[in-house]
């Protein structure tokens, strides 16, 4: 094993980036729930056909990337990412978070609605957004449309356009130009939703009042526990227990973003054993880190909804484990490092959002390899089921003959620090900056196409937009 401080071993091929790849050789090729020496065979940017290494002639052409003892896996597929284009793209943009995505073995995003300006909330600024990805993409990006108050006659039309589903909060959203729903609208929209296919994506908080008795004026905004306390389990409950009775009784595809409080999984299991269409993610945040170790001042570690205590989060992976948590998930949620408030270090005040999006897979690789999960487990909650609740299950997140070539190759075993300088997204700011991790993504193949290696990037972008054909019934994880 390498420690933190060694050189990487880097991949050995003369190939240049952006160059096609004819087939991926290694020992470690992850199929199924086995890995062992394989060679992918790639053709027009689909895998064509996976071979043991005894069987492989080297006849298909000279373009062999041979990776030695790398692991080769499907590509991350990170279905909740904020890009904030266009709009607020001194935030973040298409370029600097699918270079970040390239970089941590990340094949496909799915941009969500919201802190873009005019968010994806009608047809017409969804066709504004992809005028404004053209030409910009590192990976492929697909798209979450937005439910709002009043604009329940723009969702099947943005079906129709390709969009993968839609997102809803139940709660102020952080930002005016997407408010939040009422019953009413959840209604509204449901309606509109049945026979479509489609999935309804909730933030799932309601403003409850507290239950702890404290008084926030009294409170040190600059503690963590503070905001903490201004957002308790109950908040989230009582929203999952809305959504529960709305997916039980329209029987339209419902997803619960982000859960943080495992205090909601019975209402979730028991929706389910009903028979609700609901499914649930967690984030590499609320599975990494916790409230007991949060600094005073340390807005950087502020989202929404809160991290909570080290017993939530244990609870967390025991649930993921046992499969009632179905994916895992960035929320990569980026801001200038103003609106961080960190000279004051006002949680209160501060934006709540945490990125995360290059260093998803060795986050969760670091922590999960410690509680038993192996490799095939990174595979369902990181690419395959993302790739399903996305309506993309079907082209992306599994090492399957007909699929896309998405590949990560990366090395479990290495560990590395995660230091600014590496960071690709647009603002460095995050929890994580100076953290040791096990897991270094070497190389990215988008589509049979080499581009990313050991800290390069293709020189030009070659991701696609992925729009969604419409279909009927449930996507089934």
């Amino acid at each position: 094993m390498e420690g933190a401080g060694d050189r990487p071993r880097p991949v050995k091929t003369g190939m240049e980036l952006g160059s096609v790849v004819s087939a991926v050789r290694s020992n470690r090729v992850l199929l199924g729930n086995e890995v062992s020496p394989a060679v992918i065979i790639i053709k027009d940017g689909k895998i064509h056909q996976i071979l043991s290494s005894c069987n492989f002639t080297g006849d298909v052409g000279c373009e062999v990337l041979d990776v030695g003892d790398s692991v080769v896996m499907p590509g991350v597929v990170d279905c909740h990412v904020h890009v904030n284009e266009p709009g607020r793209t001194s935030w973040e943009g298409f370029w600097t978070a699918t270079r970040a995505a390239a970089a941590g073995g990340v094949t496909t995003v799915v941009d969500m609605p919201l802190n873009s300006i005019p968010p994806t909330t009608t047809l017409r600024n969804f066709e504004e957004k992809l005028q404004e990805v053209t030409g910009k993409c590192f990976v492929d990006v697909a798209f979450w449309g937005g439910v709002v108050p009043g604009n329940q006659r723009e969702l099947r039309p943005m079906i129709k356009a390709g969009v993968a589903g839609f997102k809803c909060f139940l709660i102020h959203s952080g930002v005016d130009e997407f408010p939040h729903v009422a019953e009413f609208d959840l209604h509204t929209a449901m309606k509109q939703l049945q026979g479509t296919g489609s999935v309804l994506l909730f933030h799932a908080e309601l403003d409850v009042q507290p239950t702890t008795g404290n008084n926030a004026d009294e409170s040190d905004p600059c503690q963590y526990d503070t905001f903490l306390r201004s957002r308790p389990d109950v908040m989230e409950v009582e929203a999952i227990r809305t959504v529960a009775e709305l997916c039980l009784q329209y029987r339209v595809r419902c997803h619960i973003v982000h859960l943080s409080s495992a205090k909601a999984l019975k209402l979730i299991q028991k929706a389910r054993q009903a028979g609700a269409p609901l499914t649930v993610e967690t984030t590499h945040h609320y599975l990494n880190l916790c409230a007991e170790t949060i600094p005073a001042r340390a807005t950087q570690f502020k989202c929404c909804p809160p991290i909570r205590g080290s017993a939530n989060q244990e609870q967390l992976w025991s649930a993921l484990k046992t499969g009632q948590i179905d994916m895992v998930v960035s929320d990569h949620s980026p801001c200038t490092p103003d609106l961080k408030k960190l000279e004051s270090g006002d949680f209160t005040q501060a934006w709540g959002g945490i990125s995360s999006l290059q260093f998803g897979l060795p986050l969760f690789w670091t922590s999960a390899s410690k509680r038993d999960f192996q490799l095939a487990d990174v595979v369902r909650l990181l690419s395959r089921n993302t790739a399903h609740l996305s309506s993309l299950g079907s082209l992306k997140g599994s090492l399957a003959p007909g699929f896309d070539a998405d590949l990560v190759i990366w090395d479990p075993e290495t560990g590395f620090q995660i230091e600014e300088a590496s960071i690709h997204h647009k603002n460095k700011m995050t929890p994580y900056l100076g953290s040791t991790l096990q897991g270094v993504v070497r190389a990215t193949v988008l589509r049979g196409r080499l581009v990313y290696r050991d800290g390069s990037f293709c020189p030009e972008p070659l991701g696609k937009h992925l729009l969604i054909p419409q279909r009927t019934g449930q996507a089934q994880l």
